[in-house]
């Protein structure tokens, strides 16, 4: 069984290590940055280090062996990630992630300039990402072949967000005809915002610094894109039915901000008319309160759109874990893979 606690202490040695030398870069320049150097430490602070661990695998899966330059580049993804969860979090107006303020929350509860400083915050998370990779310590030759990627890896995922923000807010159509497309447009932005940059993209980093085949880039295409719509799916389950007290999160924004979610998308289909009016008049509501948001999760379970996404994510893992199984990679590489399946997509927080 891979040690995921071991292999996440080290992830967090070097995140740790990156916001103690950050802390004296930037309070050298002016001790009025100290707001931005105690948020940066917090964003750094906080994940389960998912996305590193399919870059490091995917190294591990091209036949190289665990050496620190790899973690170091690995850590890299996390960077991304608190990058586009401090956009994502101004963007959706989240003010709890972890069970702690999101940034700009934070930033406002210190009678800051919110949005514009935690704006700063992201940039310099993904500035920090970049350093990060291209400093670890790895042969510049390998470094070198995963330019493309790295482009790719941030063209998409910047358009998952882009698209998500465009087809966000608005009330649940009354037809049920357009919940087919609208499952489509939903899983077509869980795709680029969500199941590349969490898994696809970190394994290809990582397999493209090890100097991985094209039929093992392949293989992690066909594991990677449906494991991470899986990642998403289930994302969008406990943004509506996870406990906040173990997600760390809202489970009303969802709702309140209309998200274009399958598991919206399914119910709308399968309501009746009476059933669809309540939907457009409840979601997409700001002032949305827990008993408004417990009435949409009833029709969600009486409708079986609850059900039906929790089969789209057994579904999918099957077909991520199925890609495994003729992949070429050592068998410690595939086994690991196949445990963070489990990992990424059956989970309560």
């Amino acid at each position: 069984m891979h040690d995921h606690a071991g292999f996440k202490g080290r992830i967090d040695e070097v995140l740790i290590g990156l916001a103690d030398e950050e802390e004296q870069a930037l309070l050298g320049l002016n001790v009025e940055l100290t707001p931005l150097s105690e948020q940066l430490r917090r964003s750094l602070a906080r994940g389960k280090r998912i996305r590193a661990a399919f870059l490091y695998w995917g190294w591990r899966a091209a036949g190289q062996p665990d050496c620190e330059g790899v973690i170091r580049a690995a850590a890299a993804m996390e960077l991304v990630h608190a990058a586009a969860c401090t956009h994502d979090d101004i963007i959706d107006d989240s003010r709890m992630r972890h069970g702690q303020l999101t940034a700009h929350a934070a930033f406002a509860a210190a009678g800051q300039r919110s949005t514009a400083l935690a704006l700063i915050l992201g940039d310099l998370l993904m500035g920090y990402a970049g350093h990060v990779f291209t400093s670890c310590g790895l042969p510049g030759a390998y470094l070198a072949r995963t330019v493309p990627l790295w482009s790719t890896l941030l063209r998409e995922t910047m358009a998952g967000e882009f698209l998500e923000v465009l087809r966000t807010g608005t009330r649940p159509p009354l037809e049920p005809q357009v919940a087919g497309p609208l499952v489509a447009e939903s899983l077509e932005v869980a795709r680029y915002k969500t199941a590349k940059y969490t898994v696809e993209r970190p394994l290809h980093l990582g397999a493209t610094l090890g100097g991985g085949s094209p039929a093992l880039l392949d293989a992690f295409s066909a594991y990677g894109l449906p494991l991470g719509e899986a990642f998403q799916l289930r994302d969008d389950l406990l943004g509506t039915f996870g406990d906040p007290a173990r997600t760390g999160k809202s489970n009303l924004d969802d709702l309140r901000d209309a998200k274009p979610t399958a598991l919206l998308a399914l119910t709308v289909a399968a309501a009746g008319p009476d059933d669809r009016r309540l939907l457009a008049k409840l979601v997409g509501n700001p002032d949305l309160g827990p008993e408004e948001a417990a009435s949409v999760r009833e029709l969600m379970e009486r409708h079986g759109a609850r059900q039906q996404v929790e089969d789209m994510i057994r579904e999918r893992i099957g077909r991520a874990t199925g890609a495994l199984d003729v992949a070429p990679m050592p068998a410690e590489a595939r086994s690991a893979l196949r445990e963070l399946a489990g990992t990424a997509a059956e989970r309560s927080r």
